[in-house]
């Protein structure tokens, strides 16, 4: 095994790259190193070099640089000895103004030699625009502390980025946010109210009127219900067979006058209004036309949501005669949209 080579009594430095490949091998496997390095020897090689860039001993680099959110980072301590320790520095001064207000001032004045002191400055409202004050961990628990870094920070990366080589300190960096998650793209597809509520399911056979009640029992009032049930029960009504909303055939059992009028002209009605929207040939074009028109009036963006349900009571009420001609399954799904369009337009007030 090819021995370190010592450089001075302040610990070993590699000269040569298979000295910094077992050197972060080595380091990589101790428990005396942070963490985030624990395991990891490329990470080491690669922050032994920022220190040996910037100026930090290996060991110095491995307990004051830190990667956040991908980027390496200097903690503010290890940023402030650098500094100190470069011939360019005059003098860094650190205080607060303003204590024992509502809104005190972390000040930092940092002094290059020839040149004129940067001051840099950050209080209690600077933190609060940035989303910082009272953020849990360390801003939370040392807010002082942290108003601190940040000005120390401004100063030093304004006045020394020659002796920090543009990095920033660890403080400011755990604050930005995690460029490496990818931000989900705004949905912006327009969206029916009434797509979120799940059609009515209606069973293959239905031949009982209770079966019809439970059918629909999520989606009418039960007083609704009840009367179309009840209407079904007096007049014996069969139905077999039906997928979905189909039109039951006629049979003998169904008594005349309940039979629907297929023939003559119905008039679609609009609340307040003596003309009629349109006429019809037959009570299937009008069921149509009647079923376009309440979803025009659920879907007017323009009207408020409460208006919209008013309208749609009042359509519904001006054409009740007309609805009651309407055969039992296809009353049912009139009355079924009705409720649902007013749940739709209920959830969005």
């Amino acid at each position: 095994m090819t021995a370190l080579t010592t450089t001075n009594r302040q610990g070993f430095a590699p000269a040569t790259i298979t000295e910094a490949i077992q050197f972060s091998e080595m380091l990589a496997s101790s428990a005396m190193v942070p963490k985030a390095y624990q395991g990891k020897p490329q990470d080491i090689m690669v922050c032994v070099q920022w220190g040996y860039e910037i100026g930090l001993a290996p060991m110095q680099a491995l307990q004051n640089i830190a990667v956040i959110n991908g980027k390496p980072s200097v903690y503010g301590d290890a940023a402030m000895a650098l500094v100190q320790a470069s011939p360019v520095c005059e003098d860094v001064e650190e205080y607060f103004e303003g204590e024992g207000t509502p809104n005190p001032v972390a000040v930092c004045v940092a002094q290059r030699k020839g040149r004129k002191p940067v001051v840099a400055k950050f209080s209690v409202e600077d933190a609060k625009r940035a989303g910082l004050w009272g953020k849990q961990g360390p801003w939370q628990a040392y807010p002082k502390r942290m108003m601190q870094m940040r000005a120390r920070g401004f100063a030093l990366r304004d006045a020394f980025p020659d002796v920090l080589k543009g990095l920033i300190t660890a403080e400011e960096a755990q604050d930005y946010p995690d460029e490496a998650k990818p931000k989900q793209p705004k949905d912006i597809t327009p969206r029916n109210p009434l797509d979120s509520i799940a059609p009515p399911e209606i069973p293959a056979v239905i031949s009982e009127p209770a079966v019809i009640e439970a059918a629909f029992a999520a989606d009418q009032e039960a007083e609704t219900v009840n009367a179309l049930v009840a209407e079904a029960t007096a007049a014996d009504l069969e139905i077999v067979d039906i997928p979905e909303v189909a039109v039951p055939e006629a049979t003998d059992t169904v008594a005349p006058e309940q039979q629907p009028e297929n023939s003559g002209e119905f008039a679609l009605l609009l609340p307040g209004k003596e003309e009629p929207a349109s006429v019809h040939a037959s009570l299937d074009e009008w069921q149509d036309a009647y079923e376009n028109m309440a979803e025009k009036v659920a879907m007017s963006a323009k009207v408020p949501a409460r208006d919209r349900m008013t309208k749609l009571r009042e359509l519904k009420e001006a054409n009740e005669a007309t609805i009651k001609r309407v055969d039992m399954v296809k009353r049912i799904r009139h009355t079924a949209n009705y409720q649902k369009r007013l749940k739709a337009l209920g959830a969005a007030q």
